[in-house]
């Protein structure tokens, strides 16, 4: 019984969540004493797909004519290759929220998304998963025969176990369920599910033309920039980059909040971050309470020393 993973790609490239998955689910073979196989949907390279090899994938099953928003003939897919497996491991994406379900449905296995750690007992699937917007923690016992998981972003470390892999291709054309009319691609130069680093800022910036100096902080860091609801909905900046309950979630090592107040909508989509920080002029700020540290101050004060700073240090 081996462990599948969904290796999900974007534009015919993987990125760092699909090798969360592939390292999750390669260390849960482990102590399952199994193998590896992944199921890759739509026209990927042969030297891209061989990259998983370098997670612990052994084989890999390629789908070149399925696009991965092709929900039902994804989950009729990976059932097929989920006969044999004990699980089947997705990084939680929007379209693992899509193909999941149908598949759990067509398999009859229990689901648990934002799964935060592996298997704690090995005579059964126990899990820990974030619950209540990620306020609190739930330790899970799963008693169906398969089990499906959906892993928590940055909650695992990426680790290396190159292994042998074989490719099987299939170019076998299915019956397309719709058609594509158009598509919006975020051009930030980082994805926010991605980011080790997010430099957030809110209507504390009082327009759209302010943005230039946390552009300038998240380029030297290295960050994803994101905003709050309210500078989204007014179109000081892209829906794309709208964290919160309604927005993104996002988990990133370091979470900085420039002129965001903190409200429980927002927080709610990031207080899974590892650190956060908080810029506000207003001490009471509720954002204050759940940040690891809080500058009180005018951000018009505070960004540019930071960035200055930072600038020192690197050179």
């Amino acid at each position: 019984m081996s462990i599948l993973v969904y290796a999900e790609s974007w534009e015919g490239k993987f990125k760092k969540s699909t090798f969360e998955a592939a390292s999750y689910a390669n260390q849960l073979a482990k102590d399952l004493n199994t193998d590896t196989i992944a199921v890759s949907l739509g026209n990927i390279d042969e030297s891209e797909l061989l990259k998983l090899g370098e997670y612990g994938v052994s084989k890999i099953f390629s789908y070149s004519n399925i696009t991965k928003s092709d929900n039902k003939n994804s989950s009729i897919v990976l059932a097929n290759h989920a006969k044999e497996s004990k699980a089947i491991i997705f990084s939680n994406t929007f379209s693992a929220k899509m193909i999941a379900p149908r598949l759990s449905a067509k398999l009859k296995a229990g689901l648990l998304s934002n799964v935060i750690s592996k298997i704690l007992n090995s005579n059964n699937f126990t899990f820990q998963r974030q619950a209540f917007s990620s306020k609190a923690i739930e330790t899970v016992t799963v008693n169906t025969e398969k089990v499906i998981i959906t892993v928590s972003p940055n909650a695992f470390e990426v680790k290396t176990n190159p292994t042998n892999c074989e490719i099987t291709t299939n170019d076998e054309n299915f019956e397309n369920q719709f058609s594509i009319i158009g598509s919006e691609t975020n051009s930030g130069k980082i994805s926010l599910s991605e980011a080790e680093i997010v430099i957030s800022a809110g209507r504390g910036l009082k327009g759209p033309e302010n943005w230039g100096m946390i552009e300038e902080l998240a380029e030297i860091l290295n960050a994803a920039t994101a905003c709050s609801k309210p500078v989204s909905d007014i179109g000081w900046r892209p829906h794309s980059e709208h964290v919160g309950q309604t927005g993104k979630a996002v988990a990133p090592n370091l979470y900085v909040a420039v002129g965001i107040s903190g409200a429980i909508q927002h927080l709610a989509g990031v207080n899974s971050s590892k650190v956060m920080v908080a810029i506000n002029t207003d001490p009471e700020a509720a954002f204050f309470k759940a940040a690891d540290y809080g500058v009180i101050g005018d951000a018009f004060d505070v960004v540019p020393k930071l960035i200055e700073e930072i600038k020192k240090i690197k050179n």
